[in-house]
């Protein structure tokens, strides 16, 4: 079983910028593909970012490619989300996944472990 903790969300002014970090542990990090996901209050969770187990491939939403970079640190276990040029709509709570494959994917039906979340509010 793998457990996964989130950290860094916090609010940030439009324009900011801030990177999530997702700790992982009680498995071999570097067997899981994983992604980064988010959901607004009211809508459903949405496919952010994810990344193979070795890095090798990484794929994004429309919504952020070119403000976003997934990255990973195997000997962490860590994986990470950096966010750039942040907007209001951005505001969520990013849930990092895992998944037993080393194939990334952008379906969260897919995935097998999550994190509780943390909340990212960007202001105006």
């Amino acid at each position: 079983q793998v457990q996964l903790v989130e950290s860094g969300g916090r609010l940030v002014q439009a324009g900011g910028s801030l990177r999530l970090s997702c700790v992982a542990s009680g498995g071999t990090f570097s067997n899981y593909a994983m992604g980064w996901f988010r959901q607004a209050p009211g809508k459903e969770r949405d496919f952010i970012a994810t990344i193979a187990s070795g890095g090798q491939n990484t794929y994004y939403s429309d919504s952020v490619k070119g403000r976003f970079t997934i990255s990973r640190d195997n000997a962490k276990n860590t994986v990470y989300l950096q966010m750039n040029s942040l907007h209001p709509e951005d505001s969520a709570v990013y849930y990092c996944a895992a998944r037993r494959s080393v194939v990334a994917t952008t379906s969260p039906t897919n995935y097998h472990f999550w994190g509780q979340g943390t909340q990212d509010t960007v202001s105006s």
